[in-house]
């Protein structure tokens, strides 16, 4: 076992303990030095240790905000205390880390090996898929939305770099006529749009098509554009970047629907009534594209 990850089992040791001795961060010093007593032999970096044990306890409560957030069907009473512990290991390395020292492949990969390690059966599936999720689409605390040009903290709107993405609201009708559509669950527990990056060379239309097919092996037509919406992430490596998703409503035939991409932060794919829609969790932004999408399908 290398030495940092050593220094992250102790520290989440001793977080674990804090945890279910429901401590706060003033017991973090001494908690950690009877961990470091125990099952510290070999630990020569007490300073990074004391330093990611303190620092994610100052932290805490923003981190565990995060995870709320983006996983409510997710209560942090519900993730085990170990998961809900090398989460906030890994967020903490992740959003406010030195990434000279700790890039963040580096810590989503070290929290994987605490989960395969100190936890079992998809945990480590599980926090891949959160930290990963994060980083690409948070970077850090403060993903905004905006409706128009502002500044935002140390870089000028018009100067961040934008990323053209797609989404599609996909239906089909079965052999009844009933009307489906067919949406992706991510792992913070919402039901949303299959969606991708638009590539150099394509145009709007021909990227979303290409990536409802890469994402759940759909062949889709487009019909009409639904509309648009732009938020601003922050990337860990590169800062702040806009990211403007147009949304467009497609067709498909009744055909099995296949997650095609299991490491985008998505675990399942499914075709649903339209009945049943409204008992989904969703996300406010796409449940409004989907509300305007069911309309102009039952007006046909």
């Amino acid at each position: 076992m290398s030495h940092r990850h050593l220094s992250r089992s102790i520290v989440l040791q001793a977080l674990f303990a804090m945890d279910v001795r429901h401590f706060n961060d003033d017991n973090c010093e001494s908690v950690l030095n009877e961990t470091i007593q125990d099952f510290g032999v070999g630990v020569d970096n007490q300073e990074f240790v004391t330093g990611l044990c303190m620092g994610v306890m100052h932290k805490k409560t923003l981190i565990d905000e995060i995870i709320v957030k983006a996983a409510p069907a997710w209560p942090l009473e519900n993730i085990s205390v170990v998961d809900r512990n090398i989460l906030r290991i890994g967020l903490y390395e992740l959003l406010f880390g030195d990434r000279d020292q700790v890039p963040p492949k580096v810590a989503i990969n070290e929290a994987i090996e605490l989960a395969k390690i100190f936890s079992g059966g998809s945990s480590s599936k599980f926090i891949n898929g959160v930290l990963g999720t994060v980083y690409r689409e948070i970077g850090e605390p403060g993903k905004e939305q905006v409706s128009k040009r502002k500044s935002v903290n140390d870089r000028e709107y018009s100067e961040m770099p934008v990323e053209q993405k797609g989404a599609a609201v996909v239906y089909a009708y079965d052999t009844e006529q009933n009307i489906h559509l067919a949406l992706v669950h991510d792992v913070f527990g919402y039901w949303t749009l299959a969606k991708g990056s638009i590539e150099e060379g394509e145009s709007s239309e021909e990227g979303t098509v290409r990536e409802v097919k890469e994402e759940i092996n759909l062949d889709i037509t487009i019909e009409s554009k639904l509309g648009e919406n732009e938020y601003i992430a922050n990337h860990p490596e590169n800062g702040k970047n806009r990211k403007q998703v147009t949304y467009y409503l497609a067709k498909s035939d009744f055909v099995p629907v296949v997650l095609e991409k299991e490491n985008g932060g998505l675990d399942k794919a499914q075709w649903f009534p339209i009945a049943d829609i409204a008992d989904l969790t969703m996300y406010d932004d796409v449940t409004h594209i989907i509300l305007l999408a069911i309309e102009k399908i039952t007006k046909k």
